[in-house]
């Protein structure tokens, strides 16, 4: 793979179009590139005189007279908003996999603790990333108080194999949240499903234009939608993606259960806001890379972090799996007061959290508590700022936070 961010072809099987159940032209973009697929996701047929993207549906309770049937019955189960969101992102995770089902959720931790607690039960191990998002601790702390064993091991490297037997799940995240480490999802799948393990990939910082896990094997694609598939910092969203079957039922079956759905109006914003997806992905993870290369050159930076570096430690394994690396870079500055000073003398980037948003944030993530992470450690999430401007704005920085 080049180590550029244009590598957008993909070997997806071409199905003739044809319409879904509900209503949206599957079919229609399995053979395009991903910025007509995204553009093109999740469409209902057109309709004369009716809008491209229907607005919201705002309803809790549908028409249904005599005996329950069709699609749309209750609120909390479904919504015709959701419905063609859940298309758009099922042709991104998994073009031409007519046997994939999508469900989304209110936010990302709704949509990973629903794959979490509808697989596992009392007795059952877990193996989780023990360098992952810093709310995983607090997960850990809920599953053992359920009597679920829980293993953790770092992403790099591969080590979580070292501790999978006997688990009944595996969850993977790579690229790692903030350590940015990656790990070979189709030798942890393979060993996984030899085990009898079901496998999650969290594919929150990869998006689905920097890897499709379900077709590395994994049985779960999860995601925070409120990073960069929706990517500008106003909507809160979770989805999964998996085969139709017995784990996705019990899945859906969570979600309505917990009830931990999406308002139909964020909905809306995250299937419009997907139509820029590879526009914003490409920009930034291009001004992500030239970012990583003006940072190598400081002396005051270490520990210097982007898998698409060719030096990267992660970069091989990535490059086999991963069609673009990213958004995010990490480093660290010497002292906890240099971040501070060079966060505060950023002008084009946000000190805020989160990450994948049209607009730069970085922050002193040792801030949180729950990251091992030094005390000077940065995650910087880059926007869609012009490169020049935001590399030049990052350097100025850096020399001013050095008194």
């Amino acid at each position: 793979m080049s180590d550029s961010t244009e590598n957008t072809g993909d070997d997806t099987r071409a199905v003739a179009p044809g319409n879904t159940d509900d209503g949206t032209r599957a079919g229609a973009t399995e053979h395009a590139g991903d910025g007509t697929r995204a553009v093109r996701a999740g469409l209902p047929e057109p309709v004369r005189n009716e809008p491209t993207l229907p607005g919201p549906v705002f309803a809790a309770h549908f028409h249904l007279p005599g005996e329950v049937s069709g699609p749309y019955t209750y609120g909390r189960d479904e919504n015709p908003t959701w419905t063609l969101l859940e298309s758009a992102i099922g042709e991104l995770e998994a073009p031409g996999q007519d046997s994939v089902q999508t469900l989304v959720f209110a936010s990302g931790m709704a949509a990973i603790s629903s794959v979490l607690f509808s697989q596992l039960r009392a007795g059952d191990a877990v193996v989780l990333p023990a360098d992952g998002y810093q709310v995983l601790p607090l997960v850990r702390a809920q599953l053992e108080a359920y009597g679920i064993e829980v293993r953790t091991a770092p992403t790099g490297g591969d080590a979580q194999l070292e501790v999978l037997d006997g688990a009944k799940l595996l969850w993977i995240e790579t690229p790692s949240n903030p350590g940015l480490d990656v790990c070979d999802i189709r030798r942890l799948v393979e060993a996984a499903h030899a085990r009898g393990a079901l496998v999650a990939v969290d594919n929150t910082l990869a998006t689905p234009l920097g890897q499709r896990p379900l077709e590395l094997g994994a049985d779960f694609s999860v995601a925070s939608g409120t990073k960069q598939l929706t990517g500008h910092g106003d909507v809160l969203l979770g989805y999964v993606v998996g085969r139709e079957g017995e784990a996705m039922t019990a899945v859906r079956r969570w979600r309505k259960i917990v009830g931990a759905i999406p308002g139909p109006m964020e909905a809306w914003l995250a299937h419009r806001s997907i139509a820029t997806l590879q526009l914003r992905v490409d920009r930034q993870n291009a001004t992500a890379l030239r970012l990583a290369e003006a940072l190598k050159a400081r002396p005051e930076i270490s520990e210097l972090r982007y898998p698409g570096l060719p030096d990267d430690p992660s970069h091989k394994v990535a490059s086999q799996q991963m069609r673009r690396y990213g958004c995010v870079v990490s480093f660290t500055l010497p002292t906890r007061a240099r971040a501070d000073r060079f966060l505060d003398a950023l002008r084009l980037v946000d000190d805020a959290t989160s990450f994948g948003g049209v607009r730069s944030t970085a922050e002193r993530r040792g801030r949180w508590g729950g990251d091992d992470v030094p005390d000077g450690f940065i995650r910087f999430s880059v926007g869609a700022e012009d490169p020049e401007d935001l590399v030049a704005d990052v350097l100025r920085a850096l020399d001013e936070s050095a008194h």
